[in-house]
């Protein structure tokens, strides 16, 4: 397929195939015919590399200098008192497409605070935004959980406290840090659904949803934490490739096993020279941050 140049407007939804669990089958001939599904601010996700929040430009990516630094996160969920281990500086990174689980949290919370489930078209947006990383999909929820505030209030009950919604319709400049991920992870994961000491926020039934989508992620998306894992594996990736320098923004969160335990597992970089190099950059991460946490556990 043919290069798109960026469009800072919504357009098309992603026409990636559903996959379950697959490891990263496609993933090579999609990065090779230039078929990169980026994640951006208020932009759609689709079959072209797209510019952030910037003028539109084409990206620089033929001077681009890499300016690389990851940052890790990873906690055994099956030693409850133990705290994250953290490798690199727990500052904020943009989160590109991994807000998507923070945005699906908001809404179902907000949904069981008004008593009800979610309706038919909710679980289509939540199923394509989480599955497909859709961006249309995720416009329409931003909006319906009250974008950066109503993100803001749902993240104080979930106890994360270093997350700051992008402005605007710019979900994917949300703001946030490994241990921020890990908060959200554990309140989505963790047996009783806490994020901290704090009592739990979700219900058992919107947890259950929030994981089982999150093992689901479409084929040629399956990379990331699931790298570290040699059986189940439940993520979310983000990717976005800045329009000002042309360097690549990838993140991966979610849940892996590894021997007979499951971790935690948050990966947060920047300054990556191309999509490839920082998936490779994210996925060495998780693998050496869950070898560290088995040792140590």
């Amino acid at each position: 397929m043919p290069y798109r140049r960026p469009n800072l407007r919504p357009t098309a939804r992603t026409a990636s195939t559903p996959g379950r669990r697959g490891r990263r089958a496609g993933l090579c001939a999609v990065l090779l015919t230039g078929f990169v599904t980026t994640a951006f601010a208020a932009g759609a996700v689709g079959p072209a590399a797209a510019a952030d929040s910037g003028t539109g430009t084409t990206p620089a990516t033929a001077t681009a200098q890499s300016e690389a630094r990851v940052t890790t996160a990873v906690l055994d969920l099956d030693h409850p008192a133990a705290k994250p281990q953290v490798r690199g500086k727990d500052v904020p990174y943009d989160t590109a497409s991994i807000v998507k689980v923070d945005i699906l949290s908001a809404l179902l919370l907000q949904a069981q605070d008004a008593g009800r489930g979610l309706t038919q078209q909710e679980r289509t947006l939540a199923e394509a935004m989480i599955e497909h990383s859709d961006n249309d999909a995720a416009n329409a929820l931003w909006r319906e959980i009250g974008q950066a505030a109503g993100l803001k209030a749902v993240n104080q009950r979930l106890g994360l406290s270093s997350t700051v919604g992008g402005t605007g319709g710019l979900w994917g400049l949300t703001r946030t840090t490994v241990s921020d991920q890990i908060g959200l992870l554990r309140a989505v994961f963790a047996a009783d659904g806490t994020a901290s000491a704090t009592k739990p926020a979700l219900t058992t039934t919107s947890r259950t949803y929030i994981r089982t989508l999150m093992t689901r992620i479409a084929t040629d998306q399956s990379w990331g934490v699931s790298a570290a894992s040699d059986s189940a594996w439940a993520l979310k990736n983000g990717w976005l490739q800045r329009s000002t320098t042309g360097l690549w923004d990838i993140n991966s969160v979610g849940q892996v096993t590894s021997g007979t335990h499951h971790y935690l597992v948050a990966v947060l970089s920047d300054g990556n020279t191309s999509m490839a190099s920082g998936i490779k950059v994210v996925e060495t991460a998780a693998r050496t941050a869950v070898t560290s946490a088995r040792a140590a556990g």
